[in-house]
């Protein structure tokens, strides 16, 4: 019924672009997009969908311009210890510059077809274009194609693998990462401190500075006849360290799983960035920050572009509590593992809300309590290619 230009690159099956899907479906949409009935989207208020405020409670806004770098510190810690999620305003990266980086990526995703294809992606790495995260044959497709690519290390970044058109896409978005991972190391910087240790301390367990990972995955939402049947991206936690978020400025679409564990959809502020608490830092800081589940709802009227910028580990370092978090009173709650073998076990298991964490969770509970440790050949299978790639969004 839909085209395919790859052929399926590596997957298991072709590939179809939910672009598109969306431009041939008429009023109905396949069968592999509808959610099962307890996964669909409740209805978010008419003004939150066309792009007026919820007028509901939202994630909490922290100004890191504030003068008072301690009262900072413990703001982003508040807003990480209950929600997992906050947004940063006046954060130091110029809104001319996020505006760029929308309009350049709007643009790649108008390409006609044959040009998209290019750079088609495959599982082996997930860099490039693509359309499904899951390996399985046959398996739920979310509503929503994506753009993949590599910033840290440096030898694993190639401007040959990033879009060529449009012609401004290259520059914007080297000049954009390069800004991000500067307010990634500053708010990890007050993660810490946000914790009683040392600034640098939750860096230093990253692989310090110039040793971190960073990619970015441009997500574009198509419009869709039936939105209330499916997702934009199922509902996940993060893998990796903390994901710096840049939304559409028109159309809503991101919920969050608030304390009482209800959705709830984000109204952004212009030009913030929603920060969020990834599985590597709730690992380190023994829970204390959490990293909460989130999902994206897509709109019949309107596509939406998001662009998130993660921030991980290096992904070879053994990852556990860090140490001055583990107490007699309160042990150590995860298995030490790396970023690598953590995506193995995400990757095989795909897109379940926070139950690979937890899972993670109540293995290491087990072998304490059986007297013995628990570490990442208990918990993973073997480390995936040293690419450093995320397919979580």
């Amino acid at each position: 019924m839909t085209s395919c230009f790859n052929g399926g690159a590596g997957w298991p099956e072709p590939v179809v672009r939910v672009q598109a899907v969306s431009e041939t479906c008429g009023d109905t949409i396949p069968d592999r997009y509808v959610k099962p009935p307890p996964d669909r989207p409740s209805p978010p208020p008419a003004a939150a969908a066309s792009g007026g405020g919820s007028g509901g409670p939202n994630i909490p806004v922290v100004d890191l311009s504030m003068p008072d770098a301690d009262a900072t510190s413990q703001a982003v810690a508040a807003a990480c210890r209950e929600w997992g999620f906050f947004q940063a305003v006046n954060h130091g990266v110029r809104p001319e510059l996020l505006r760029g980086a929308r309009a350049a990526w709007r643009g790649f995703f108008r390409q006609p077809a044959e040009v998209r294809e290019r750079y088609a992606n495959s599982p082996a790495t997930y860099e490039g274009y693509g359309s499904r995260l899951g390996t399985a044959k046959g398996g739920p497709l979310d509503w929503g194609d994506y753009y993949f690519l590599h910033v840290l290390p440096a030898s694993l970044k190639s401007h040959d693998k990033w879009p060529s058109l449009p012609a401004s896409l290259r520059e914007t978005t080297e000049e954009y990462s390069e800004e991000v991972v500067q307010l990634g190391r500053r708010v990890m910087r007050l993660l810490s401190s946000g914790l009683g240790l040392e600034a640098g301390r939750l860096q230093a367990a990253f692989g310090g500075v110039g040793g971190e990972g960073a990619c970015m995955r441009v997500n574009f939402y198509p419009r869709c006849p039936q939105p209330e049947l499916t997702l934009g991206v199922a509902a996940h936690s993060d893998p990796g360290g903390m994901t710096m978020l840049l939304v559409d400025d028109h159309v809503r679409g991101l919920q969050v799983r608030n304390p009482a564990g209800e959705w709830i959809t984000v109204d952004p502020v212009p030009d913030a960035f929603i920060v969020n608490v990834g599985d590597q830092i709730q690992v380190l800081s023994n829970a204390a920050y959490k990293s909460v589940e989130h999902r994206v709802t897509v709109s019949a009227a309107e596509d939406r572009l998001s662009m998130a910028f993660f921030y991980n580990p290096r992904s070879d370092l053994p990852i556990a509590p860090m140490p001055e978090l583990v107490t007699p009173s309160r042990p150590a709650l995860y298995p030490e593992m790396t970023f690598d073998q953590y995506r193995v076990f995400i990757r095989q298991r795909g897109l379940a809300g926070k139950a690979q964490l937890e899972s993670l969770q109540a293995n290491s509970n087990k072998k304490g309590a059986a007297g013995g440790s628990c570490s990442a050949a208990d918990a993973a299978p073997s480390p995936v290619p040293a690419d450093g790639s995320s397919p979580s969004s």
